[in-house]
């Protein structure tokens, strides 16, 4: 193939770079999709060559092409749908374990597609004492091979020069010889010297094993969430509230002003006057309390915390703490990786119900989600019921804190005993640690910030009416002598706390947020954080778990979550 192709597909292993390169050819403007009748993700950018634009589609991750999982599946049907006339494989191999991407390499030529190889990763490569020829690699299967290093964008420009000279390989064997060729491969083309253990290698070691690894995971659990709070607190002082109230809020009073101060239209956009002037964490209108609860308290943290998870995953730690906490999740009914959905759950319950996707099988992901809804509050969440009862100190905080991991251990014990099914063991690739690509990592960053406000200001909005128009013509009152007997009796709290629990169904930040003007006791507030966090999703996670499970499994999850809050609210009422 001499002239551009107008579609490439990076495909490889996990954990070989292609998110690194992928991010290297086509900068900032990219999709996330799913692949149509899956819920397999892969992302599209495009990547402008000589005037024209070519579709760059990272497929995820696979070792063969033996379709076994549905990435699997989706991988085969995509090459499936290409034409060879204007495709071209960028297949991303990890320099460093050669013979084990090789087996996916010698798969792709059969194919028929032009193709180069890229062997990626290549300063870990040089480091670790291996030594490849890759000009023998490609004279031995017929297409290209050139080397870079993602992180630094040594070798891109060659990649991408190299494109036009992709092309189909003639190379042939049969399917029961792939991994004899793969041997004489690495024979002719790859020398591995003697060398000492590097630092990360070591490092690596350590935080697998239990002894070592557990005190160091809780070291960076702590770090990170402290860092995530610094950031967010850093942020919220010193960014958000100074421009909501040089720039906001006098275009909120002029408004307010505009509006006579009081009335149905004033409550809803400006909402109430506390001690004559506007609050942004109380007046619950439209236009301040609806923009200033996503924007200036729950953005800054959003960013905190996936600029922190972006770290831990670059670096290679996650699927280390993923082996780490295997055993201990198998307990709950998951494998190590149902630790990433409850991570990614501290930063939104939304992605990380989506991240959910990562287990193989129905019931991992039932249990995860279910887990991550009832026992798992987002960082946002997490600002405000440590605002609501910091003063307390740890006495306020950590009854919360407890009750819900109690929650969370307890219950996912019990549905892996009464929830038909096993939970598959764990197959890892574990790669090397790594300096993270600092551009590609606020990249991911910046395309979770945009995300996460598509989907949080509309929902945040929509409440913040809701409610106002709830309280304007009195149904909360309605609904709260409805159910007093159980809001009041059972969970002891007072009457007026049903309107937060009601706007907890549409976004808990917010809810917990109404608790503060109640005056209410230490006990009432970590009552009623524990049962805003257990008692349902915010509606963005229930459409997000209506989705993924149809409405039979989600109205199961909204019976166990039910459940759960009566039984946790009304023993804490009791023990207090």
């Amino acid at each position: 193939m001499k002239t551009l192709p107008k579609k490439i597909l990076l495909i490889g292993n996990p954990n070989v770079g292609k998110s690194v390169i992928f991010s290297r050819l086509t900068g900032a403007n990219v999709i996330v999709s799913n692949y149509p009748g899956t819920t397999v993700e892969f992302t599209e950018g495009l990547m402008r060559i000589d005037g024209e634009d070519i579709r760059v589609i990272d497929i995820p991750g696979i070792y063969a092409l033996d379709p076994i999982s549905e990435a699997d599946k989706v991988a085969v049907r995509m090459l499936d749908e290409s034409n060879p006339e204007d495709t071209v494989i960028i297949n991303v191999v990890d320099a460093t374990n050669l013979e084990r991407n090789l087996n996916l390499t010698l798969q792709l030529l059969k194919r028929k597609i032009p193709m180069l190889v890229v062997l990626n990763l290549w300063d870990e490569c040089q480091h670790s004492g291996i030594e490849i020829n890759p000009d023998i690699i490609s004279k031995i299967i017929g297409v290209p091979c050139v080397t870079t290093c993602g992180i630094s964008g040594e070798g891109i420009k060659n990649l991408v020069d190299e494109l036009s000279s992709a092309k189909i390989s003639d190379f042939k064997y049969k399917s029961g010889e792939r991994w004899n060729e793969i041997g004489k491969i690495i024979e002719k083309a790859q020398k591995i010297s003697r060398r000492r253990h590097r630092f990360t290698e070591v490092l690596s070691d350590l935080t697998v094993n239990p002894f070592t690894g557990i005190p160091f995971a809780l070291i960076v659990g702590f770090i990170s969430f402290w860092l995530i709070r610094l950031m967010g607190e850093g942020l919220i002082e010193y960014v958000a509230e100074p421009l909501f109230d040089r720039l906001w809020l006098p275009v909120m009073e002029r408004l307010s002003v505009f509006l006579g101060g009081s009335g149905f239209i004033h409550s809803l956009v400006v909402g109430d006057l506390i001690g004559g002037a506007i609050d942004f964490e109380q007046s619950f209108g439209l236009f301040t309390t609806g923009l200033f609860v996503p924007l200036g308290v729950v953005l800054p943290y959003v960013f905190s915390f996936y600029f922190i998870l972006s770290i831990l995953e670059d670096t290679g730690y996650l699927p280390r703490l993923a082996v780490l906490v295997d055993n201990g999740m198998h307990r709950v009914g998951l494998h190590g990786f149902g630790i990433i959905p409850m991570l990614v759950g501290f930063g939104c319950n939304v992605p990380g119900a989506l991240s959910t996707r990562i287990m193989e099988t129905r019931r991992e992901r039932f249990i995860a989600m279910t887990l991550m809804a009832i026992g798992i509050p987002c960082t946002a969440q997490i600002a405000v019921v440590a605002g609501l009862l910091g003063e307390y100190g740890a006495g306020g905080l950590f009854p919360v804190f407890l009750t819900l991991f109690i929650v969370w251990v307890s219950l996912g014990v019990i549905m892996n005993k009464l929830i038909k099914g096993t939970a598959p063991e764990l197959f890892l690739e574990i790669p090397p640690y790594r300096l993270p690509y600092f551009k590609g990592l606020l990249k991911k960053v910046w395309m979770r910030i945009v995300w996460f406000l598509k989907e949080a200001i509309p929902w945040v909005l929509f409440g913040v009416l809701l409610i106002n128009l709830m309280f304007t013509f009195g149904i909360i009152d309605f609904i709260g002598r409805i159910f007093q007997p159980i809001i009041s009796g059972l969970l002891g709290l007072p009457e007026a706390a049903t309107g937060a629990l009601l706007v907890g169904v549409l976004r808990k930040d917010v809810a917990v947020g109404m608790l503060a003007p109640l005056a209410m006791t230490k006990k009432e507030l970590i009552i009623a954080s524990v049962v805003l966090t257990t008692y349902f999703p915010c509606a963005a996670t229930f459409a997000v778990l209506l989705k993924e499970f149809g409405l039979k499994d989600m109205l199961k999850a909204t019976l166990i979550m039910i459940t759960v809050t009566l039984i946790v609210g009304t023993s804490l009422n009791l023990i207090l």
